[in-house]
């Protein structure tokens, strides 16, 4: 069997409820997939918690006027 074939009859086995839940990349992941990502990982996990901002953010963020916390929705 040549490579080609093996590789299409591999992909064949891979469907939608294998994709990631976040980029949904089923055989492998977008560069910008917070699995793969820290940067994206790190601004996903501010977003939800803002416990979790870095001091050197938030002084930054300080220093432009944002005012960084919980948002009751």
């Amino acid at each position: 069997m040549s490579d080609n074939k093996a590789a299409l009859y591999h992909s064949n086995r891979y469907n939608a409820q294998a994709a990631c839940e976040h980029c949904e990349g089923i055989i492998r992941h977008e560069r910008w997939c917070q699995t793969l990502n820290p940067v994206v990982c790190y601004a996903r996990r501010i977003v939800v918690s803002a416990d979790e901002l870095g001091i050197g953010d938030a002084i930054i963020l300080h220093s432009l006027g944002v005012l960084w916390e919980h948002c009751r929705i």
